[in-house]
């Protein structure tokens, strides 16, 4: 089974407008509303791809419940901490002449919130996939991935880490089955600015020499660039399509990954995982099956 952690879910409420004018009253002539986090985007994808998961982490109030509702919508298993106040965020994204987003904190989570959510950690086999994806609210130990990792370290687990700097850097010594930064990320880790690919593979290599198993580091325009397990560098261009949407790109590459790599094949993983980036890239929303499908067999031609 595949277990997913979104620490601070949230509501995406999209608005479209024409062009924004500050000070006024601005009117949308569409909207929508989709329910995400990191976690619950890589959920989402795998849900698409026929690939089980359990969504974890924290929610509260009304808008927890529609998110929970949204979530169970998608076809997808819950287990969330549900917490005695506050209000789960509601994200405000304005797509105008370009985008203006307004993200809200989330709820506090205390100790007794946290405990209840190692409770069902606990409940992870041998064998299972953790993915720990996205920011640690500003209420949580800093440490919290660390805490996590440690707790189930006498497991055989997949684990993957989609974070930046510390959190992911901290999250080496654990021996990460995946970590996936994008190219901006990977430089941040080592204090550079990436030029090129020859410098990406120098410092996704580091990565893996300091622990992670496979690091998959998405380049924007340049494609995709995989060290997987075994040492071997697989690189990829990008699908074709014209990019309506940045937000869960990263996570549906993820989600992508880890149901390719299940037989062990990390070119298809690599493909599949770069397919289900663009399908959602080229998306309003997340992507969806028919559209993987049709990226990954240009991805072949």
């Amino acid at each position: 089974m595949v277990y997913t952690v979104t620490f601070n879910p949230a509501i995406d409420y999209v608005m479209h407008t024409g062009t924004l004018r500050k000070g006024s009253v601005n009117r949308s002539f569409s909207e929508e509303i989709f329910y995400g986090g990191k976690g619950i985007n890589v959920s989402a994808v795998l849900s698409e791809l026929g690939v089980k998961s359990v969504a974890l982490g924290f929610v509260a109030g009304f808008t927890g419940q529609a998110i929970e509702d949204g979530v169970k919508a998608m076809g997808i298993e819950t287990d969330f901490v549900h917490l005695e106040n506050g209000c789960s965020r509601i994200n405000v994204k304005v797509k105008s002449d370009d985008v203006t987003e307004l993200n809200g904190q989330g709820p506090d989570i205390d100790s007794v919130a946290l405990n209840k959510l190692f409770v069902k950690l606990n409940r992870i086999q041998d064998g299972d996939v953790l993915v720990l994806a996205g920011s640690i609210p500003r209420s949580m130990p800093p440490d919290v991935y660390d805490h996590i990792l440690a707790f189930l370290s006498d497991r055989k687990l997949r684990i993957v880490v989609d974070a930046e700097k510390l959190l992911l850097l901290n999250a080496l010594k654990y021996k990460p089955f995946l970590v996936k930064p994008n190219i901006d990320e990977l430089g941040a880790m080592f204090g550079v600015e990436i030029h090129n690919d020859d410098e990406a593979e120098s410092y996704a290599e580091k990565l893996r020499d300091m622990g992670a198993q496979n690091v998959l580091v998405s380049m924007a325009d340049r494609g995709a660039l995989l060290i997987d397990e075994k040492g071997k560098c697989h690189k990829l261009g990008v699908c074709h399509g014209f990019v309506r949407n940045a937000v869960g790109a990263g996570d549906s590459m993820v989600a992508g990954f880890i149901a390719g790599s299940m037989e062990g094949d990390f070119e298809y993983a690599l493909r599949l995982g770069t397919a289900c980036g663009g399908a959602t890239a080229f998306s309003d929303g997340l992507a969806k099956k028919e559209y993987i499908s049709k990226l990954l067999w240009q991805l072949d031609e």
